[in-house]
């Protein structure tokens, strides 16, 4: 591919050059853990997303909710996360700190009646 082909990228060529997107990461402390976890923060309204599910033994969370066919459009934030079945947990934190802050799909007549779309996916890394 010529360079002329080559889109431009961003000042630091990741994903955070996306306009709203954030990203957080944190790890499990000490010098043997292997685990963490990753937050991609949406900006306010969300953001479009899709998912492709594989293996035998996937750990996902609300990716069914990326179905065209469902009711979800968009997400408020996505964690993908090790720590197996543990790891997926950490999208409840995130949840929980979307709905203090009023985001989410609206339930509700009030404005902070909201529930935030946080699909998350794990890895096994324990042991």
């Amino acid at each position: 591919m010529p360079d002329d082909d080559v889109p431009p990228t961003g000042p630091l060529d990741a994903l955070t050059d996306v306009d709203g997107i954030r990203v957080g990461h944190a790890r499990v402390p000490g010098g043997l853990a292997l685990s963490g976890t990753t937050v991609v923060l949406a900006p306010t309204g969300g953001a479009v997303a899709a998912v492709d599910v594989r293996g035998g033994g996937p750990g996902t969370r609300e990716t069914d909710a990326l179905d065209p066919r469902n009711l979800v459009q968009r997400v408020d934030a996505v964690v993908l996360t090790g720590g197996s079945a543990f790891g997926l947990d950490a999208a409840s934190g995130v949840t929980a700190w979307l709905e203090e802050r009023g985001r989410g799909v609206p339930v509700g007549p009030e404005p902070g009646q909201v529930v935030p779309v946080v699909p998350a996916a794990c890895l096994f890394d324990l042991g």
